[in-house]
C-alpha cells in the first residue's frame, strides 16, 4: 500500500501497490503494520457496505461522539464518488477545513478518516458501491452531522446533489449547532 497525507492532518488516501500479470493484479488493500507504520489507527471492528441508484446520491456528513468517535477507511468498489471529509478536531490547525478526492473502481483509492473528522460522498456514477471499515460499531446515540452545504465550511461538490435523505439535509449548520457555537469561519481546501 501507498499511504499518502492530505492537508488535513492525521488523514490519508491509500493506493494500491499492485502485484499484475496477464490474469489481472493482487493487492494489499489493508495491513495493520503498514498503518500502524504511518502513524494511523488499524483498529477495525466493522465493515458496511453502501449501495446507491443513482449518479447524485449525497451520504453524510457523518460523525459520531466520544467515546465512540470512529476511524472510517473507505473505497469505492464499483463506479465513483467523490469522498469528502471535514476536521472537528477544535485543537487542529485545520480545525473545520474540508479535503475532498475522487475514489473510484478504477483508482482503487481508499480514504482514512481519523476520529473526530465527519465523512460523507457523493455519488459521480449510478451503481456506486463503498465499503466502510470502521473502528467503532453505529451508536445511534452518538450519532450526529453537518449539512453538506453548510457555507461556514463550503465545500465545492463536482455535480450536483439529486438525492440525500431528510436526516442528512436537515442537519444543523455550524451556526446553530451547540458543538460548534464558538467556531471560526472555515477555510476551503
Amino acid at each position: 500500500m501507498d499511504i499518502h497525507p492530505t492537508p488535513l492532518a492525521g488523514s490519508a488516501l491509500i493506493d494500491l501497490k499492485r502485484l499484475e500479470d496477464d490474469r489481472g493484479f493482487f493487492a494489499r488493500a489493508f495491513c495493520e503494520q503498514e498503518f500502524l507504520d504511518a502513524g494511523l489507527d488499524p483498529t477495525i471492528t466493522q465493515c458496511n457496505l453502501s449501495y446507491n441508484h443513482g449518479t447524485g446520491t449525497l451520504r453524510g456528513f457523518h460523525y459520531q461522539l466520544e467515546p465512540n468517535a470512529e476511524v472510517k477507511v473507505i473505497r469505492c468498489v464499483r463506479g465513483a464518488v467523490f469522498d469528502v471529509i471535514v476536521d472537528l478536531r477544535p485543537e487542529s490547525e485545520t480545525y473545520l477545513q474540508w479535503f475532498g478526492a475522487e475514489l473510484s473502481q478504477d483508482n482503487y483509492r481508499a480514504m482514512y478518516v481519523p476520529r473526530n473528522f465527519a465523512h460523507a460522498y457523493l455519488t459521480l456514477t449510478p451503481d456506486a458501491t463503498t465499503i466502510y471499515q470502521v473502528s467503532t460499531p453505529y451508536t445511534p446515540g452518538a450519532e450526529r452531522g453537518l449539512r453538506w452545504n453548510d457555507p461556514a465550511i463550503g465545500v465545492e461538490w463536482p455535480i450536483e446533489i439529486a438525492t440525500i435523505s431528510d436526516k442528512d439535509a436537515n442537519w444543523p449548520l455550524l451556526a446553530d449547532n451547540p458543538d460548534f457555537a464558538a467556531a471560526p469561519k472555515a477555510e476551503v481546501r
